[in-house]
């Protein structure tokens, strides 16, 4: 066995001419000589060492066009127009190639014991068995024959050949430093992340390492938007009052008042409920829906109080109540174009895993009056959205939180936003596919305690 690097150009790209094209670029090449074109329509071709090129070169340009041919390769390198993989016995092992933009230069093999980073991820992509980095712009696609790598690399060892070694380095996924020295583990700017939580942010604010960034949209051959509101499907609905927006303003303390007074209230006034009235007040200045329009795109948007990247207005609340004077008890849904709540389910085995979770969450003494469970509809982001969709749904869910606490303030009424919630037990109460909509926050809501100011 005699593992050797080869290349080839990008797979998305072609040669013509004097140009290089992949994606919407167009790289052109001016004043390129006959050994330099022969070698690129080998490179676009297939697979080549570094021999075939450089005897293609020379065979047109002599030994002096060597020079200028390998100045060229390597800008075509640092452009990331070319992939490298391992050949043995003529069959590639592995390969390397741009996931982001950057660099597919090869840096040399690390000396001494080496083995795969702990942020190193496997993951199928085309039927290949393919690993990244986080935060890196290059990936390895591994064949059947090298699969076994990744149960050598769990460990330091020494018995790895070097072209492999070259790719995993290149792209990397090995870890720094040796058994003596483990960086990943001593040094703190490791030690601190998690590898999933350092995959998503990597994914989510390095545009450079990714493709997809921004509206994309992903499924819109596939699927047709979502439409801008779920279709009712209570059991059964309750009217909401609609306040009188200019007499609350006329009364109500200032913004800079309410601003600093938002808090967060752990405790309810059992005796005095929230009511009805204050649930349907705090819903409507909070998330309602003002209107719709139809995006360039034939998505249906909707304006409500709160911001939402594109409009989509993807998130939903649920409110889930044990107290609130003239709403019976159970898990509601929140309709934002009705201004209505429909009763999803009654109060049972399933709803109390809810509040039990949420009074745990929120560190209450009794049980909360209401609990805000707060939905994303993911097809509504992530029909336009690829990358950026899951960070955006948070986004939403904190600039929801915020509007809830300030309303919630104004009305003194208590109100506590929770740092984690259970989709499965949502989906279990509610009926919802949690890969269609599931909770993504949660706040307990209730009358404030008459010792609170």
């Amino acid at each position: 066995m005699n593992p050797i690097i080869v290349s080839r150009l990008r797979r998305d790209a072609s040669f013509s001419g004097e140009h290089i094209r992949f994606a919407a670029t167009v790289r052109e090449l001016k004043n390129l000589s006959q050994g330099q074109g022969t070698a690129l329509k080998l490179l676009a071709e297939g697979d080549q060492d570094d021999a075939a090129l450089a005897a293609a070169v020379t065979t047109a340009d002599g030994e002096a066009g060597l020079l200028r041919w390998h100045m060229l390769f390597r800008r075509l390198n640092t452009s990331g127009l070319i992939e490298h993989a391992v050949q043995v016995d003529g069959d590639v092992t592995a390969r390397l190639y741009p996931v982001g933009r950057g660099s597919t230069l090869p840096v040399a093999a690390p000396a001494g014991p080496v083995r795969l980073s702990r942020f190193a991820e496997a993951r199928v992509v085309d039927g290949t068995l393919t690993l990244r980095a986080s935060g890196h712009h290059l990936a390895v696609e591994l064949m059947p024959r090298a699969t076994g790598l990744l149960g050598e690399l769990a460990t330091w060892n020494t018995g790895t050949p070097a072209p492999l070694l070259r790719l995993f380095a290149t792209a990397g996924l090995l870890a720094p430093g040796g058994p003596d020295e483990d960086l990943e583990t001593t040094e703190r700017s490791y030690a601190q992340w998690h590898p999933a939580d350092l995959a998503f942010h990597s994914r989510t604010r390095f545009p450079a390492t990714v493709g997809g960034y921004g509206g994309t949209y992903p499924l819109g051959d596939r699927f047709p938007p979502e439409p801008v509101s779920p279709p009712p499907s209570g059991l059964r609905t309750v009217a909401l009052p609609v306040p009188d927006l200019d007499e609350i303003a006329a009364t109500e303390p200032s913004f800079t008042e309410i601003l600093e007074r938002r808090g967060s209230t752990r405790a309810h006034d059992d005796e005095t409920p929230i009511t009805l009235a204050q649930l349907g007040e705090l819903l409507y200045r909070s998330l309602r829906r003002r209107g719709t329009m139809t995006g360039s795109d034939g998505q249906r948007l909707a304006n409500r109080p709160y911001p939402s990247g594109g409009s989509v207005h993807e998130l939903e609340v649920y409110p889930l109540v044990t107290a609130c004077e003239g709403l019976p008890a159970g898990l509601w849904h929140y309709a934002t174009d009705r201004h209505e709540l429909e009763l999803v389910a009654e109060p049972g085995k399933a709803t109390d895993v809810l509040v039990r979770e949420s009074r745990n969450a929120a560190m209450m003494e009794t049980d909360p009056q209401v609990v805000l469970l707060v939905t994303a509809r993911f097809g509504r982001v992530m029909w336009k959205y690829e990358t950026v969709a899951y960070p955006l749904v948070l986004k939403h869910v904190g600039v929801l939180y915020q509007t809830l606490y300030l309303v919630a303030t104004a009305m003194d009424l208590a109100v506590c936003g929770l740092g984690g919630g259970d989709a499965a037990a949502f989906a279990t109460a509610s009926g919802r596919d949690p890969l269609l909509e599931g909770t993504v926050g949660e706040l307990v809501l209730g009358s404030r305690p008459r010792t609170e100011g």
